[in-house]
């Protein structure tokens, strides 16, 4: 009896192309969400493709069609099928680029049309509602107060946040360095709202919960353990509660309403991009001192806390 996608895996072949993908990924520094989500993406096709007897060099344009209607036809919706093309598109074109195929077969793939949504943004006597509601008498609050400071003042995703370290922190230069996936550095600046929250947390809570001397992350859980992006979230959603702040209230909203407000200061696009390091997964550059000067004074005249 023929097995069907769910029960075949995918060939030996395309499980290694996939492999060498994420790699390059890895290399480029793309976030371990996002290569998970294109990973999971990806071995979908190949499995579907291994049932095709078709492998990677062999995909054409009408096997991809026939998967996009596939797709469309177990009734994914919009967003999902949008998600797994951009994945293909990103594999075919990687491929293209190491020579192992001729012609990127992907690169017309058209997504399916979504409804336009715009993203959760706040507006700055939003954010400042939370963060002034956050009391500053527990380890706790202070942490959180201090956190969520600097998720405003920086831009960082939440897995930014937790990976911060003690010496990550530069008062002096009123900066943070971010090293993110351990390929990519940069400098980010931070208001004097956030850093003076960041010194009252480290002067009078952060000994509080830390359980190990030796223990490197700026932000502790009660546990003394360093945060998760999880916990973030949650943290936040309590405190946004608290302040009865109307809307979606989380990380990333901050990180999208920060490069509005920038932007409604006067900040330049490519400042802005350069703050949040919105860049496609094949940008390897790194910053600079010379940028990060640039970039605090576009952030010092931009910034509503800065």
């Amino acid at each position: 009896m023929k097995k069907t996608p769910i029960e075949l895996e995918a060939s030996a072949q395309w499980r290694a192309a996939i492999a060498r993908f994420d790699e390059d990924l890895r290399r480029r520094g793309a976030a371990e969400k996002t290569r998970n989500a294109y990973r999971a993406d990806l071995r979908q096709f190949a499995t579907w493709a291994t049932w095709q007897h078709v492998e990677a060099p062999a995909v054409t344009d009408r096997l991809l069609r026939r998967y996009a209607a596939a797709l469309s036809e177990r009734a994914s919706a919009p967003a999902t099928v949008a998600r797994k093309l951009a994945a293909l598109r990103a594999f075919f074109e990687t491929l293209r680029e190491h020579g192992e195929i001729e012609a990127d077969r992907a690169r017309l793939l058209a997504a399916p049309e979504r409804a336009a949504q715009l993203p959760s943004l706040l507006a700055p006597e939003q954010i400042s509602g939370v963060l002034d509601r956050i009391p500053a008498s527990t380890p706790l609050e202070l942490r959180d107060r201090a956190l969520f400071e600097l998720a405003y003042a920086s831009g960082l995703r939440a897995e930014e946040l937790v990976s911060l370290d003690l010496a990550s922190v530069d008062f002096d230069a009123e900066e943070l360095r971010v090293e993110a996936n351990g390929s990519k550095t940069r400098f980010v600046p931070a208001g004097e709202p956030a850093l003076r929250a960041l010194a009252r947390y480290l002067e009078r809570a952060r000994a509080a919960l830390a359980q190990e001397p030796d223990e490197l992350a700026l932000f502790l859980s009660k546990s003394g353990r360093r945060l998760s992006a999880s916990d973030i979230r949650r943290r936040l959603r309590v405190w946004a509660r608290h302040a009865s702040a109307q809307g979606a209230v989380h990380p990333h909203a901050l990180r999208r309403s920060l490069a509005t407000h920038l932007l409604e200061g006067g900040a330049e696009l490519r400042s802005i991009r350069e703050l949040l390091r919105q860049a496609s997964v094949s940008t390897t550059q790194t910053y600079t001192r010379v940028e990060s000067a640039r970039l605090k004074d576009a952030y010092a005249r931009a910034h509503p806390r800065a």
